[in-house]
């Protein structure tokens, strides 16, 4: 059953998502997030962009290959990371910003859970801020967003990441994610930012077992009438790794296929931007689901709705 969230988002996305000067329009078609890792630990390519030629080189080819969105991280959050300095963040992430800020055309976003770090990013060109911790890390984290104009990804952690594999547990799994999504959603409201700057991401991988995992993706339609898009971001992770096994458990990299199949899933269910390692195969895969759920679902003519006369002239 559906709650009542008329204090809250509304039950009717509006289709835009506004990002400072951009627009992303998801109801025209599922927007496909570039990962762009400047860290030497991250779980699939830590070290391959620590320098910002390469990962400026890597974001234009993420970019050229169908990209709407690079989503850059100075911090892993992968289970057990090590937690570093904000400065140390800073000297990774903001000289990779300022440098693609004049050649992208599509909005940068940044990963980060210090609020610091994202006001400098925003200031230097980034016009998302992607927050594992959902607001949760950092309380003036609500405030930098609120003033900026940027869009604000509110994803569900259980713990942090040094912690949120240690045995993760749930009584209700959907009911509690659900309320720390509609909780956020209402305190970012509160505190100044649009309901259209707003998405919402489950947090795939991220305190969560592998049944977890594959519960929340197969039942994202829970999630719909938040009334802000859904993000996920499965790539590569290693649930995927578990159910495909062999070679797929300890290599990343041979989880491009089971990937796949997750990301057409996703789009199915529900799913409005993806996050991912391997954009020019995500972009296929998006196009081909989402081709398939208008099919199952296809929008009403512009003159016909259920249940209502549209009267000429009117």
């Amino acid at each position: 059953m559906k709650r009542d969230l008329s204090h809250g988002p509304p039950t009717t996305p509006t289709g835009i998502w506004r990002c400072g000067p951009f627009r992303l329009n998801y109801k025209k078609r599922p927007r496909v997030m570039g990962i762009l890792n400047v860290t030497p630990d991250s779980f699939s390519d830590g070290g391959r962009y620590t320098t910002p030629r390469r990962a400026v080189d890597h974001a234009l080819r993420m970019a050229a290959a169908g990209a709407d969105l690079i989503d850059i991280g100075g911090e892993s959050t992968r289970p057990g990371a090590t937690v570093i300095s904000e400065a140390d963040e800073l000297r990774r992430v903001l000289p990779v910003i300022e440098k693609l800020a004049g050649r992208l055309s599509i909005p940068i976003s940044i990963d980060t859970t210090r609020a610091e770090v994202a006001r400098a990013a925003l200031a230097a060109g980034a016009v998302v801020v992607n927050d594992v911790r959902g607001g949760l890390g950092d309380p003036a984290m609500l405030g930098v967003v609120a003033e900026s104009d940027a869009g604000w990804v509110i994803m569900h952690c259980r713990g942090t990441p040094q912690t949120m594999q240690r045995a993760p547990r749930y009584h209700n799994l959907l009911d509690e994610v659900r309320q720390f999504l509609e909780q956020q959603c209402h305190r970012a409201i509160a505190a100044g930012i649009g309901r259209n700057r707003i998405v919402v991401d489950p947090g795939i991988g991220f305190g969560k077992t592998t049944r977890h995992n594959l519960t929340l993706l197969a039942r994202l339609d829970a999630f719909a009438d938040l009334g802000v898009p859904i993000l996920v971001g499965p790539s590569r992770k290693s649930f995927i790794g578990k159910v495909l096994g062999g070679r797929a458990v300890d290599d990343p990299a041979a989880r491009a296929s089971g990937t796949a199949a997750v990301l057409a899933v996703a789009i199915l269910r529900g799913a409005r931007i993806v996050r991912v390692h391997d954009v020019a195969e995500a972009v296929d895969v998006v196009r081909v689901a989402d081709a398939i759920q208008r099919e199952a679902f296809p929008p009403l003519p512009s003159r016909e709705r259920v249940g209502v006369r549209v009267v000429q002239g009117t």
